[in-house]
């Protein structure tokens, strides 16, 4: 996720400078930190990406965490209020099968083992 002037910058950190602006992009998926983007732009993103790729193509790519929870947002036709919901743990696998339209989530691979 692109988090604009707040990137490298902790929860706590920007809930002490700007609290309401924290609470807006925690409850509006609409909402975009200055410079940054909001939670529907990043499930359109991911979206995006996810319609790119070409079918029955397998592919391993190392995503960002929220990148993660965005697809799978997106391929599951989830609202995107979900995306807080969602937690993508650092280096683990998480596979999307299927093509755009209809996309199917495994759950419980195991890291370095993705389907072939």
């Amino acid at each position: 996720m692109r988090a604009g002037e707040w990137a490298g910058r902790t929860l706590d950190e920007v809930a002490a400078e700007d609290p309401e602006a924290l609470h807006a992009w925690l409850t509006d998926p609409d909402f975009a930190p200055p410079g940054g983007e909001s939670v529907t732009g990043l499930v359109a993103r991911a979206g995006a990406w996810l319609a790119s790729l070409e079918p029955g193509a397998h592919r391993v790519e190392a995503a960002d965490q929220a990148f993660v929870r965005a697809a799978v947002v997106h391929a599951l036709d989830l609202p995107v209020a979900a995306f807080w919901r969602l937690d993508a743990r650092p280096r683990t696998a998480v596979e999307l099968s299927g093509r755009a339209g209809r996309w199917n989530l495994r759950i419980g691979t195991p890291e370095g083992a993705a389907r072939n």
